[in-house]
């Protein structure tokens, strides 16, 4: 689960200010962003174009450049299921589709209730125990229909 503090313009300066000197310290002050309060809002993105004298579409460019970065607040639980080729040949995207219906939210989204991102990750490392996926932050191998609405019922019934 993750833990992030609401949004606060006061600290995220005082973060991105604590990071401006290292080297290539957009992505260092993007991470640091994200790690406190759990994505990137978008008041980061002239406030940290401001402070590193870069244009306001390089640092856009940057968090819609890489997956890691959230634009909006995580759900409580995050699912991470794997669309790489080995999980896809094992009957990954039919999970994928299972999971979608059932939280009735699509890969990149958050559901209604603010309870579980789903997103796509293109490998976990757990190719030989193909489907995988991550739910907060614990690796599960050989994931059928069953186990998947077993975890959905597990996040369902969770605070």
């Amino acid at each position: 689960m993750i833990h992030a503090a609401p949004w606060d313009d006061q600290e995220a300066l005082e973060i991105v200010t604590r990071h401006r000197q290292l080297p290539g310290a957009a992505l260092p002050i993007l991470h640091a962003l994200q790690e406190r309060f759990g994505y990137i809002d978008r008041a980061a993105i002239p406030m940290v174009a401001e402070v590193l004298n870069l244009s306001q579409a390089e640092i856009h460019g940057v968090v819609a450049f890489y997956d890691d970065f959230r634009e909006q607040p995580p759900g409580r639980h995050t699912l991470r299921l794997c669309r790489a080729e080995a999980c896809q040949a094992m009957g990954a995207n039919a999970l994928v589709a299972q999971a979608e219906k059932r939280l009735r939210a699509g890969l990149g989204a958050t559901t209604l209730d603010g309870k579980v991102s789903l997103a796509a990750v293109y490998c976990l490392g757990n190719c030989a125990c193909a489907p995988a996926l991550m739910l907060d932050g614990e690796l599960i191998g050989r994931v059928d229909a069953a186990r998947l609405d077993q975890l959905l019922d597990r996040l369902e019934n969770a605070a």
